[in-house]
């Protein structure tokens, strides 16, 4: 592990950088078995996120794009990989079926379109922003919560 000396700042900087992450993606690489305490984590940012929301009655924006972000990853992970509309209207001109009927046909499973864990890291790290956010007044922008309701619909 003697590594030679960087010889200028930004490849010092570089090879800091590429050291941690190394060592965060190894922490993340130890944690992917660990699902429920995984979400539980999450689900206990989250609550310190919106304890933080109540108590300091502002930062709506930033809760309306977390929300809406959070609610696009989660139909991106109950959505399929492959579109089964599409593979069916090509079937039909075919005239083969959607499903297996014999032994020597296909079995495809159901594969999500954002696997699991990224829909976990993705989440977690918005949720993270956001309450990072909620910490300073320029996010705390006025907003008319009839528009948001009125864009939402």
């Amino acid at each position: 592990m003697d590594e030679p000396e960087p010889e200028t700042p930004f490849a010092a900087v570089s090879a800091q950088t590429t050291k941690y992450g190394r060592i965060f993606q190894s922490y993340l690489d130890k944690s992917t078995p660990f699902i429920g305490y995984r979400w539980a984590g999450t689900a206990t940012l989250f609550c310190f996120f919106a304890l933080r929301i109540f108590l300091a009655q502002g930062w709506y924006i930033v809760v309306y794009s977390l929300g809406i972000y959070l609610l696009n990853l989660f139909l991106a992970f109950i959505s399929p990989k492959f579109d089964p509309s599409l593979e069916q209207d090509e079937g039909m001109e075919e005239g083969a079926s959607s499903l297996p009927t014999k032994q020597d046909q296909e079995f495809r499973p159901f594969v999500r379109r954002l696997p699991e864990f990224k829909f976990w890291y993705a989440a977690t790290r918005a949720i993270a922003i956001a309450f990072l956010c909620s910490w300073f007044a320029v996010f705390d922008l006025p907003v008319f919560w009839p528009v948001l309701v009125a864009h939402s619909e």
